[in-house]
């Protein structure tokens, strides 16, 4: 339950890095607005089974 808390944090500023990175190279690429919205999904859906699965692991570490 104390692991809950500042992975969120860690996931919240993880999700910020990659969604501003993101958005940088779909101004470089100049993609149109369909495109950069398929493609932030696509990255935030990677992102979130990430972390998803790095909590799972640290949790079974902890325990």
């Amino acid at each position: 339950m104390t692991m809950i808390l500042p992975f969120l944090f860690y996931a919240v500023f993880i999700f910020l890095i990659f969604n501003s990175l993101t958005y940088r190279f779909c101004i470089k690429m100049e993609m149109k607005d369909k495109k950069q919205s398929t493609m932030f999904r696509v990255i935030n859906i990677m992102i979130l089974i990430l972390l998803v699965s790095s909590y799972m692991k640290v949790l079974n570490v902890t325990t």
